[in-house]
């Protein structure tokens, strides 16, 4: 298929194909006018084909206007009425017409493994692209950045780590975004579109922090602050008037030793002097034998007669 010059669409999704796609090529410049490529759900592995990515020129610089619908004068004129049926956004859609700025690349549902090649950021007239569901590890690359366009961007469910490149912000016109279930670090970035992601973007990463999510950030590192370590916080340092738990459970158990030191003492010695002056003041006397107190009555007397 390489040998096919004229070739804008290629679609091979759904079927049991396998094999390693990033064999070097047998064409020189393959695919030079390709615009769709989708063989998701299949069973390809090994790394991704950066070779056709370095390649694919109807994916770069493409100038958009008002006649970019494919005519006769491209000997092409029956991709006019081209019927195909693709996942864009995560949405079954059937396509009639192909326009000269319509691109998109699908990997997704394959077991692809290694990294996301810098190259791929060449592609910047590039509008959907989904690496989803395949075994890719290490950075999500910053060249992505590059690739302006871009409405539509799945990394889901594969196995990258690290942070989320600030360069992602630059795409204003991404609309659907999707990075769960990986393992990506840091802060979210804030500004463009991100701040209309939802947390479905983001789900999966235990270690990702910032708004749309509920996990906050250090403000030293960026880093996600463990839930449990600011309970253990809390409780340390917050409790009540700035009374720490630690404190409380000293004093409580400072009292209990000193009352049942006191009580000791006074069963075996009877009351100190100085307790009871301690207690009831200076000047307080007690007698220890108990006296009766009686009232004297006036008795009546008798005269005698």
């Amino acid at each position: 298929m390489e040998g096919l010059p004229k070739l804008r669409v290629l679609i091979l999704k759904s079927n049991k194909f396998d094999g390693n796609m990033s064999l070097a090529s047998r064409s020189n410049l393959p695919f030079q006018k390709l615009q769709v490529l989708d063989i998701s759900d299949n069973e390809f592995v090994g790394s991704l084909p950066q070779t056709y990515f370095k390649n694919f020129r109807a994916m770069m610089d493409v100038k958009e206007n008002k006649t970019d619908l494919i005519t006769s004068s491209d000997d092409d004129s029956f991709l006019r009425y081209v019927e195909m049926r693709i996942t864009l956004k995560g949405l079954d859609l059937l396509l009639k017409r192909l326009l000269k700025t319509f691109t998109t690349i699908d990997l997704s549902s394959n077991n692809f493994s290694g990294s996301i090649p810098d190259s791929i950021g060449n592609l910047n007239s590039l509008r959907y692209l989904n690496l989803s569901h395949n075994n890719l590890m290490g950075h999500i690359p910053a060249s992505l950045g590059n690739i302006s366009v871009l409405e539509s961007l799945d990394l889901s469910s594969n196995k990258l780590e690290g942070g989320i490149p600030s360069e992602l912000t630059r795409l204003t016109f991404l609309e659907k975004l999707n990075l769960s279930m990986n393992d990506l670090v840091g802060q979210i970035p804030q500004s463009n579109q991100f701040s209309t992601f939802e947390n479905d973007s983001y789900v999966g990463n235990s270690r990702l922090c910032g708004v749309p999510l509920t996990r906050k950030c250090n403000e030293e590192n960026g880093q996600r602050m463990q839930p449990e370590e600011q309970d253990v916080e809390d409780d340390e340092y917050g409790f009540i008037d700035g009374f720490g738990w630690r404190s409380v459970v000293m004093g409580y158990g400072s009292g209990i030793i000193v009352g049942i030191g006191i009580g000791c003492c006074i069963i075996r010695f009877g009351r100190p002097r100085w307790l009871v002056e301690f207690f009831f003041g200076v000047g307080y006397t007690y007698n220890k034998k108990k006296k009766k107190k009686t009232r004297k009555r006036d008795t009546p007397t008798h005269r005698r007669s």
